[in-house]
């Protein structure tokens, strides 16, 4: 019986930099589902409370960061006595890899549902050189 052994290679990720909040409130970190496509990767987020105005997507040496922010919703005319759902900022960031085709990322977000499409670059195809004589 023959064992196929193939070397790996670790890779050298960046650690996302950590920024200076300038905000004082919670930062939760929303559950996500990751579902691969032939052609795509799509991550689905789960931020309640968030709309497209209160989201930021960056992408930044590979570092892709979602947030997204939420207002504390304040009752005309009553004091809030007990609360049992917290009210906070979303935060979380995803290493990219080459694969990816930066240009062509989408976005969009429903009921508090963040939609994330990153499309796969296209595999290099082989191309024949033409020689010239000179």
């Amino acid at each position: 019986m023959d064992i196929e052994r193939k070397d790996v290679q670790a890779q050298k990720t960046e650690a996302p930099v950590d920024a200076e909040r300038t905000r004082h409130k919670r930062v939760y970190l929303p559950n996500v589902d990751i579902v691969e496509k032939k052609d795509a990767i799509i991550v689905f987020a789960d931020m309640p409370g968030v709309d497209e105005k209160s989201v930021n997507i960056t992408l930044e040496k590979n570092v892709l960061t979602i947030g997204g922010s939420v207002e504390v919703e304040h009752y005309k005319g009553y004091d809030l006595s007990f609360a049992e759902y917290g009210i906070g900022d979303y935060e979380r960031a995803f290493t990219v890899s080459e694969a990816i085709d930066r240009e062509k990322i989408e976005a969009s977000v429903s009921n508090g549902v963040l939609k994330l499409v990153l499309p796969k670059t296209e595999p290099m195809k082989p191309k024949k050189i033409e020689v010239r004589a000179s």
